[in-house]
């Protein structure tokens, strides 16, 4: 389970009118606990007018840089997101916990591949920190990217795509495209049906594709994803993640959940608790309910912060963009979207 540890912030440095690329001074005796595989997020921790906050934000340094850094879109409205852009400054402490996440890159020096990404707005965190891996780590291999922004002035980390494009030369291929202006060697318009099918039947259709990386909001994940599966990509080569919270997991019904009582008993951090809660109640918002100190971050089952694993009793999910189905069957459950179905639960977060 990750934990959380104070970092001092090394640099904030602004990378577009709304967005702050935040880098993490990191001592000798924590580089073990952050080092990180390409595309995996920290979160962050702190408070904002006296409430805790945490937020997700995925890594877009390199594995082999030696920096952790993220990057922080402003969101209208958004408590951290604001607050990151107008008030953290170099030399400031915030808790970070360690490196997680599934949406990973795996790397072989020997293998000779091309792996292909689609990512709208901030969706281009992770995937850069995978291309500059893959890039690095795998000389043989390529990589192509397709990236959407309504505007070039909106387009964060421009330069360092174009700096990529000048340095591997052949090996990386960047294709732009904006929804609101028009610009020279770029695309019109949003990542859709007929931009996936130009890249794979057409400027690449002689190029075998071994994995697909996908990052952004939900549509667009999904638009490129069913297309992918037309084109007879398989889904096992299709890697998301979503940057937003499903639409579906904001309008199931209360008269769906589950209206009973289950004795609960949570083992976290080598700890037992055991209590009763009310099956109207997610898992995890029953367990932080009582104080203890479960691993959490997005509440929207779009991070796998509270993974754990079901070992007693049946639990049922109003949402699962994480899980494969094999892991289901396993028992592990995203606990902020888990309702107890039984009388008696037995949820374990150390063993995932």
């Amino acid at each position: 389970m990750s934990q959380f540890n104070t970092l001092n912030i090394k640099s904030v440095d602004k990378i577009t009118k709304d967005a702050v690329a935040i880098s993490f001074e990191i001592p000798e005796n924590l580089k073990d606990k952050y080092t990180f595989e390409a595309g995996q997020y920290i979160t962050l921790k702190t408070k904002i007018d006296g409430e805790e906050v945490r937020r997700d934000y995925s890594i877009c340094s390199s594995k082999n840089s030696g920096d952790l850094t993220v990057a922080v879109k402003a969101v209208e409205g958004g408590t951290f997101s604001v607050y990151a852009n107008k008030q953290l400054k170099a030399g400031d402490p915030i808790d970070v916990a360690e490196p997680n996440g599934r949406f990973v890159l795996e790397t072989n020096q020997e293998r000779t591949r091309t792996v292909a990404a689609f990512a709208a707005g901030s969706g281009i965190t992770p995937i850069l920190s995978i291309a500059k891996t893959l890039l690095e780590d795998e000389p043989f291999s390529n990589f192509i990217l397709v990236y959407g922004n309504k505007s070039l002035q909106d387009a964060m980390f421009f330069d360092q795509i174009v700096e990529l494009q000048a340095f591997y030369g052949n090996r990386f291929h960047a294709h732009f495209i904006y929804s609101q202006t028009r610009e020279e060697d770029a695309l019109f318009g949003r990542i859709e049906k007929s931009t996936v099918n130009l890249i794979v039947k057409n400027k690449y259709k002689d190029v075998t594709i071994d994995s697909f990386y996908l990052c952004g909001p939900e549509q667009m994940i999904n638009t490129v994803k069913d297309v992918l599966i037309e084109n007879s990509i398989k889904e096992k080569h299709i890697f998301f993640e979503l940057f937003s919270v499903p639409v579906e997991a904001e309008s199931v019904s209360e008269s769906e959940l589950p209206s009973g009582q289950t004795n609960i008993k949570v083992l976290v951090d080598d700890e037992e608790f055991e209590f009763d809660m009310s099956q109207e109640q997610s898992i995890l918002e029953a367990t932080l309910k009582q104080d203890i100190d479960a691993p959490y971050s997005c509440q929207g089952g779009i991070c796998s912060s509270c993974i754990a694993r079901i070992t007693e009793g049946e639990a049922k999910m109003r949402q699962n963009n994480i899980l494969t189905d094999g892991e289901v069957a396993e028992g592990l459950i995203l606990t902020c979207q888990a309702h107890p179905t039984s009388a008696k639960v037995v949820v374990d977060y150390d063993d995932v």
